[in-house]
């Protein structure tokens, strides 16, 4: 679904989408409307820009995260932001483009935010780790460390959480490791399970949290 109230901007996404091989179930150009027919549409993934009439993109995202099942959010806006990006993601977005980013950057972006990757224009990968390093900092301070009751993980999920938090993408994981993509891909699913979390975004805050993201090395 893709979501922008600039009628020729909105259907060149659409239109490069198809051309790509992606099945566009909706345009729509503002907000209440989104939510309203991804409800109908079900989409897998949304591409959003923030600026929308009567419903802002942060709201949109919102709705659409928290929705049964869980719409992947990309936002796809001309404002880099650090408010905006940051305010995007904590409302549940999986990723941040800015519109300025090429084509081909654009549908490899979809791609990997449908398989539940964070992805993020170059330099705000490193804005959105810094700001959860100050929050998991401040929750430290506070005393909202995990307790013992928390979910176990295995030593290959615990290995696999920690190159996530490294920013590390399932392919490259995959080859550091030496296992297939879709091992990697079961090994999140089942962290994610575990841990009862909803995307890589929150996953990759849950291993920061943990110290998890510190400097590491396999020895491979």
């Amino acid at each position: 679904m893709v979501v922008d109230d600039h009628p020729m901007w909105r259907d060149a996404v659409a239109r490069d989408l198809a051309a790509a091989g992606h099945e566009v179930v909706a345009t729509v150009g503002e907000g209440r409307a989104a939510v309203r027919v991804a409800g109908a549409a079900r989409p897998q993934v949304a591409v959003v820009d923030l600026r929308l009439p009567d419903l802002g993109g942060v709201e949109v995202t919102r709705h659409l995260a928290a929705a049964d099942p869980p719409v992947r959010v990309l936002v796809l806006s001309a404002s880099g932001e650090q408010g905006d990006v940051l305010e995007a993601v904590k409302a549940g977005a999986t990723g941040y483009l800015l519109k300025s980013a090429a084509r081909e950057e654009f549908l490899d972006a979809v791609a990997r935010t449908g398989a539940g990757e964070a992805v993020f224009t170059p330099g705000l990968a490193g804005l959105v780790l810094g700001e959860y390093r100050r929050l998991a900092a401040e929750g430290e301070r506070d005393g909202a460390r995990a307790d013992d009751d928390a979910p176990r993980l295995t030593a290959r999920e615990t290995e696999v959480l920690r190159l996530v938090a490294k920013g590390l993408t399932y392919k490259q994981i995959a080859e550091r490791l030496v296992l297939s993509h879709r091992t990697v891909q079961n090994h999140v699913q089942n962290t994610l399970r575990k841990l009862q979390l909803h995307n890589r975004v929150e996953l990759v805050r849950y291993a920061i949290e943990q110290g998890l993201d510190d400097d590491w090395d396999d020895g491979r």
